[in-house]
């Protein structure tokens, strides 16, 4: 509880334009952003840029942070969003090149190792995850995103969330059982059902 009340003095201070205290609050939380981004785009370049641009947008907001969550926690979020963002752009840049190529008169040869059945599976699969993602009440979206893209312990959801162990399980099994009824009606699951 140190580190936390360490950052809401460091909040505080910024707060008032402390730039040296949202650089420490920047140094402290870069490196979470920047595997959070990388995780969910796979891309070392853009998780970059993007966990640059959530600080960014932290700094903008800063006035209206409320502090109901922890400073990474909002973080977090704000890096979330502006990755299923950017992968919602790079899959419409993809569509309308890929629309603008079956207007030209000349193919592109195939590319034997891809399958693309499989791509369009993955593809469409991908989407109907990021659909049911937004589908969820925002409690269960955050401890699942923190859990499953950024690979967090449930002790440590539980640290940046402020909340107990036996919530944090509870949140994420609820929210797991909706993801996949969610897939299920859509269907769009391709799992067995223990995975």
């Amino acid at each position: 509880m140190v580190a936390e009340e360490n950052d809401k003095e460091l909040v505080r201070r910024a707060k008032a334009g402390d730039h040296q205290a949202f650089a420490r609050l920047g140094a402290d939380n870069q490196n979470r952003a920047y595997s959070l981004a990388f995780r969910i785009t796979g891309d070392r370049e853009e998780s970059a840029d993007l966990a640059q641009e959530a600080f960014l947008k932290a700094w903008q907001a800063l006035p209206n942070f409320q502090g109901e969550s922890s400073f990474a926690t909002w973080v977090y979020r704000l890096t979330t969003n502006l990755c299923i963002d950017y992968i919602r752009r790079q899959q419409r840049r993809r569509e309308t090149v890929s629309l603008d190529e079956s207007d030209s008169p000349f193919p592109e040869p195939a590319d034997p190792g891809q399958d693309p059945h499989r791509a369009l599976e993955q593809t469409e699969l991908r989407r109907a995850v990021e659909r049911g993602l937004q589908a969820l009440p925002e409690a269960q979206r955050q401890v699942l995103v923190l859990r499953e893209l950024s690979g967090l312990s449930y002790q440590e959801i539980g640290e940046r969330l402020d909340l107990d162990l036996g919530t944090v399980k509870s949140r994420i099994a609820r929210a797991r059982l909706a993801l996949r009824k969610y897939l299920l009606e859509q269907g769009n699951f391709f799992g067995s059902p223990s995975s």
